[in-house]
């Protein structure tokens, strides 16, 4: 099934990126930090491209 912290880390992502609040990107950018403590390096990888995509708000 896969880390369940990283699938929730892209659905932030996704979400932050709809509604564009600050509220939304500060979640994201949580989850992100704690999925990328549980990941390998494959979603490591990934998870480093959604924190790209959060910057560039």
């Amino acid at each position: 099934m896969g880390n369940p912290l990283f699938q929730q880390a892209k659905k932030a992502v996704a979400k932050a990126k709809e509604e564009k609040t600050e509220r939304a990107i500060a979640v994201a950018k949580n989850t992100l930090s704690s999925a990328f403590a549980n990941a390998n390096d494959a979603e490591r990888k990934q998870l480093h491209d959604l924190q790209d995509e959060l910057d560039a708000f």
